[in-house]
């Protein structure tokens, strides 16, 4: 019998946040490291809506909050604003911060579940048995457990040991990263300016240093391996924005090429992938963490169950499922940014800036835009045609009687929000899931129950009060297990 139920592969916000899931249900849980030690570089920058829900949904938006600087404004393009704080949500906002303020805290409730995290664990062999996964490290030691999760990253060991292939391009233009501090603070919070010759942005942490960053076309066939001075930093801004801030300290620069590439499958028997081992995109639009998160909320309660024996294996397909057309979505709308804003002819950029202002006009596309962009407007397809409109939507955060759902959701368990203000659906249920009764205005469309899943996401919901404790009861049956659908 194995001593460790699932090993995730990789320290990184999506691999903590996994390991988290899975103390949080319970389940042995080892994280495995390659670095040694945590690099001071931070890569991610922008948390968005739907991820501060999520992390409010186990205590700790809170937390980062205040590591952060909120963004309630945004330019998709050239004329064309949104402002983030029309959105229904709890966190109508990008909150910039650094990556490396998100793994603290995410590293922090993983230790304090009881995670044990072992780094300078370098992974180089992978043997699937009829019961679990054995791992080789690269000191000759093996670890056995379970279940293995790849969180390792877009040249994932993991991935390339279960011969998963990783399709897509390389962009051809070189990304210039650098925290500087500057002596002229930008009189925007996210600063962005774009000419012929390339792109620059600049982005506070809120501690005094800025994240500089250029696309710069004079020097984007410069050698990745040649160092990134400040000069040559200094120099894109001047020529791109006519500002270089006063750059006055350099601690940390690099050039890295984007790709635009995703996992053909996120499942090989035992072992699976999430993260930028799964997927990987231009960093335009900030959507390369958010979506390693909400991959790991969407596996951890699976995986638990699974463990536990208390569903049946299909429920994993529906991670593949659910989250590789989510990842596809996300790559659709990074190279539509990339284009957009890197594109060489002058003429299609302009196109592509009247198409994106035209779109932002009309609720239906402007919705579509910004819900995928923020993550809000995320929606896993039902598995039956039947199934009631909200089935597999993200829930809002419903006043109840003991207080916000998302609250409610904290211990990682299914709810039952029952807003008939009846007993019948709390008896129909009994322990076997929490039921929260709703305490909210009376709002039109809203279902008489509506199961939530852990990870704030509607599993079933019925608008027909006849019977309501028999449907709930099947309902909940049938929540806790799955069946897997077909990938859009």
């Amino acid at each position: 019998m194995n001593q460790t139920d699932v090993i995730v592969v990789g320290a990184g916000p999506t691999g903590l946040m996994l390991a988290c899931e899975l103390a949080l249900a319970g389940v042995r849980c080892k994280l495995l490291e390659r670095r040694a030690e945590q690099p001071n570089i931070t890569r991610a920058f922008a948390v968005h809506a739907r991820t501060l829900e999520l992390l409010d949904a186990r205590g700790l938006a809170d937390d980062l909050l205040p590591r952060g600087v909120p963004v309630q404004e945004i330019q998709p393009a050239p004329g064309a604003n949104v402002d983030l704080r029309t959105l229904e949500t709890r966190y109508p906002m990008i909150l910039i911060a650094p990556q490396s303020g998100t793994e603290r805290i995410l590293e922090a409730r993983a230790r304090e579940l009881g995670v044990e995290i072992v780094r300078g664990a370098e992974v180089t062999g992978i043997r699937q048995e009829a019961q679990g996964v054995v791992l080789t490290l690269a000191d000759g030691r093996s670890e056995s457990a379970s279940y293995v999760v790849g969180c390792d990253g877009a040249h994932s060991k993991v991935r390339s040991l279960v011969g998963i292939d990783f399709e897509g391009k390389q962009y051809e233009t070189h990304i210039l990263l650098a925290d500087v501090r500057l002596t002229e603070t930008p009189g925007e919070t996210l600063f962005t300016r774009a000419s012929n010759e390339g792109v620059v942005i600049m982005i506070p942490f809120g501690d005094g240093w800025f994240r500089a960053i250029a696309w710069d076309r004079l020097r984007e066939q410069v050698p990745l391996s040649e160092p990134l001075p400040m000069e040559e930093m200094r120099d894109a801004f001047l020529r791109i924005a006519g500002t270089d801030f006063g750059m006055l300290e350099q601690r940390w620069s690099t050039r890295f090429l984007s790709e635009r590439k995703q996992a053909e499958r996120y499942r090989v028997g035992r072992v699976f992938i999430a993260g930028d081992a799964a997927h990987v995109h231009s960093p335009l639009g900030g959507q390369g963490m958010n979506t390693g998160i909400q991959d790991a909320m969407n596996l951890g309660w699976k995986l638990a169950a699974a463990v536990q024996g208390r569903t049946p294996a299909g429920l994993l397909d529906t991670y593949e499922s659910e989250r590789h057309r989510v990842g596809a979505q996300v790559l659709l709308l990074t190279d539509g940014f990339n284009r957009l804003v890197l594109g060489r002819s002058p003429f299609r950029r302009a196109m592509q800036s009247v198409a994106v202002r035209t779109l932002l006009r009309f609720r239906r596309t402007r919705w579509a835009m910004i819900g995928r962009l923020t993550g809000l407007g995320i929606r896993y397809p039902a598995a039956n045609r039947r199934a009631h409109a909200w089935t597999g939507h993200r829930v809002p955060d419903l006043k109840c009687e003991d207080g916000r759902l998302y609250e409610l959701l904290r211990d990682g368990r299914h709810r039952l929000v029952d807003t008939t203000g009846s007993s019948a659906a709390a008896n129909a249920v009994g322990d076997t899931v929490q039921v929260a009764r709703y305490a909210g205005p009376a709002t039109p469309g809203l279902p008489a129950a509506i199961l939530v899943r852990p990870d704030g996401y509607v599993a079933w919901a019925s608008d027909d009060r006849t019977d309501l404790a028999a449907k709930a009861k099947a309902a909940v049956a049938r929540g806790l297990s799955a069946e897997p659908v077909s990938r859009a």
